[in-house]
């Protein structure tokens, strides 16, 4: 295996193992939101997050060029706001079609990548993108219809894509430690704003915190860092079709430690998406190692948890 694609390889099984790392998530934060608020846990979360990774990378982080740190910036500000619009959705529409709508930014981030940033698009690769987007809606959509709850979640999904195609394209494997860095606490701002109306809501007692700490510490600023390297050395379509393995693991864990039961829809639409992924990842082409972002853009992975 060459160098190229060896990397290609472990930055696609590195955002594996982040996707699976989140979607171990979903059932803590479906237990601990009913005491703590979203916009609450999430500030909490991500605020324990940001000051771990500047407290072990401050020297990289403050290595930033002013460059650096306005796409940090910008990319943070995208992210935080796609979290809390995902959370004001969740309060009006049902938690499986926010979920099917927020995995529409598998399809999302092609289109933006074409539109925005005039990029080829294969066939095989539109293939694996409506085949992931069917496995989500049989994994997680039971009914739809289009109101505000459905409208907020649609735009959350355009800035989950935008910050896909748009760390994608400004990611290098040099800045990635500083960059996700900013970005959490970026993220902790925004969030923070939407918490202050109600007033900061801790958790109540040691097993909460232990699921927060471990969603801060290992969900939070490991995988931050992890899916920022991963992203220099993957396209941004193909990060956001192994990104939807996130609701097949979500699943998993939930029949495995959630106690909930295993079905067919599960089954079903799980395979539809893990074959979408060996789909890409059989026809994909390892990224230059030599090649600048614009030259050969790369991509980050979004987690949409609430």
């Amino acid at each position: 295996m060459t160098a190229p694609a060896g990397r290609t390889r472990l930055a696609t099984l590195l955002l594996v193992g982040v996707t699976a790392v989140w979607g171990s998530t979903f059932f803590l934060i479906r237990d601990l939101v009913e005491t703590v608020p979203p916009a609450d846990f999430l500030t909490v979360r991500f605020g324990i997050a940001a000051i771990v990774m500047f407290a072990l990378f401050r020297r990289q982080t403050l290595a930033l060029s002013r460059r650096d740190l306005r796409i940090g910036v910008v990319l943070g500000v995208l992210y935080g706001s796609a979290q809390v619009l995902q959370t004001m959705g969740l309060q009006h529409t049902d938690a499986s079609v926010s979920g099917f709508i927020t995995g529409t930014y598998v399809v999302l981030t092609p289109v933006l990548g074409a539109v925005l940033l005039r990029e080829h698009i294969r066939p095989v690769t539109w293939a694996a993108v409506a085949l992931a987007t069917a496995g989500l809606a049989v994994l997680s959509l039971q009914g739809f219809a289009v109101g505000a709850g459905e409208a907020l979640t649609l735009f959350s999904a355009v800035l989950y894509a935008g910050h896909i195609v748009a760390l994608g394209r400004w990611s290098t494997a040099q800045a990635a430690v500083g960059l996700a860095t900013v970005q959490a606490g970026v993220i902790t701002v925004v969030t923070g704003v939407a918490a202050v109306p109600g007033g900061l809501t801790l958790p109540a007692d040691g097993g909460q915190w232990a699921s927060l700490l471990y969603m801060a510490l290992i969900a939070g600023a490991g995988a931050l860092w992890s899916q920022t390297w991963a992203q220099a050395h993957l396209t941004a379509t193909r990060a956001a079709i192994v990104m939807a393995l996130e609701p097949v693991f979500a699943a998993f864990f939930a029949v495995l430690l959630g106690g909930e039961s295993l079905t067919r829809r599960m089954l079903i639409g799980g395979a539809m998406v893990v074959t979408a992924m060996y789909l890409v990842e059989l026809k994909s082409t390892p990224r230059d190692p030599d090649a600048t972002a614009a030259e050969d853009p790369p991509v980050e992975a979004l987690h949409h948890d609430v």
